[in-house]
């Protein structure tokens, strides 16, 4: 006789955008007991897959489910996302990290329903925030955020080592209004989390508006993107929730200069550019949020990906017309 199978432990990673999901979910997996696999399933609000691409490096099994909130459509896309990875990966533990632009609701009531009751065991809830945003209105007032942060058993502060003292502590301040009292709430910065807090049961705490993802769009058809073989230069935009992203895939053969790329990283408007590409100098992972910019290197792909989201739309043509020059191509290339 076989034995059951057990239910797989999982655990939703949430903050708002540019809060260093990406950076704790590696941290994480660094942390991984040995011999044990790990997936994770990875929702951007950009099209191009960038946060996936990255976390495959510390050996996860990775699904992505780009181009906007992955519980759209009564859950459709995460569920096939969902149930894809599980049966390729069988992993011992399993991360969710949805858009740092998404409503928690819909996710949490996917997981915990009758389809999932015997497969998944949801621990913890664990979401990220950082202290300097807290002076920022849109950010208080944003109905992501403040689901995002009532959805979590865990709230952490990161990026500490960027923020003041008395940012640290406005923070404290208020995260002890908040319900429930007793919450757990650590600091932290470079993302880096306890894998210890994984362990436990999630406390499923009512959110203060539940039906808010209901006027977003989502896809219900998982078509994969034209292969960069046939169509060596792709630019795909997204809108919704407030906010514009426009991505590349681009051939590894296209070659791009890195200054360049970090000139147009810098644009004031951009609240987040991301880009894992290969470079004249080798291939390089770039994250700029807030003015902040880390690149490192980084591992040969099968593709470039570049990704900026801001709040503002922005012409996508010029936007490619300086990425093009970063490659040394014109318009008739």
């Amino acid at each position: 006789m076989s034995d059951p199978v057990r239910p797989v432990p999982t655990n939703l990673i949430l903050g708002f955008l540019g809060v260093g999901k990406t950076t704790a979910i590696l941290d994480l997996l660094r942390q991984k007991p040995e011999g044990e696999v790990w997936a994770v399933l990875v929702n951007e609000f950009g099209e191009v897959g960038i946060d996936g691409a990255i976390l495959e490096t510390e050996g996860a099994v990775v699904r992505e489910i780009p181009g906007g909130c992955m519980c759209c459509v009564a859950g459709l896309p995460m569920q096939i996302g969902l149930n894809q990875l599980i049966a390729r990966a069988k992993p011992d533990r399993l991360l969710i990290e949805p858009t740092g632009l998404g409503h928690p609701s819909q996710i949490l009531d996917t997981l915990t329903g009758e389809y999932y009751q015997d497969v998944l065991k949801l621990g913890p809830v664990i979401t990220l925030v950082d202290p300097r945003k807290l002076e920022d209105p849109r950010v208080l007032d944003n109905v992501q955020f403040r689901d995002q942060v009532a959805a979590a058993d865990i709230l952490v502060a990161n990026k500490t080592d960027l923020c003041t003292d008395n940012q640290v502590h406005a923070f404290d301040q208020w995260a002890a209004r908040l319900a429930p009292e007793g919450r757990p709430v650590y600091h932290t910065n470079h993302g880096h989390l306890s894998v210890g807090w994984l362990d436990g049961t999630a406390a499923l705490p009512e959110v203060s508006e539940p039906h808010a993802h209901h006027h977003h769009h989502g896809k219900i058809v998982d078509t994969p993107p034209p292969s960069v073989d046939e169509s060596p230069w792709q630019l795909v935009t997204n809108r919704g929730q407030g906010h514009n992203s426009i991505g590349w895939r681009i051939h590894p053969e296209l070659m791009l200069e890195e200054n360049a790329i970090l000139a147009m990283a810098m644009d004031d408007r951009l609240l987040r550019f991301k880009a894992v590409v290969h470079t004249r100098d080798g291939w390089r992972v770039v994250n700029v949020v807030d003015g902040a910019v880390t690149i490192l290197p980084g591992e040969p792909r099968e593709l470039s990906r570049v990704e900026l989201i801001s709040a503002e739309a922005l012409d996508a043509s010029e936007m490619d017309q300086l990425l093009r020059a970063a490659a040394g191509l014109t318009d008739q290339d």
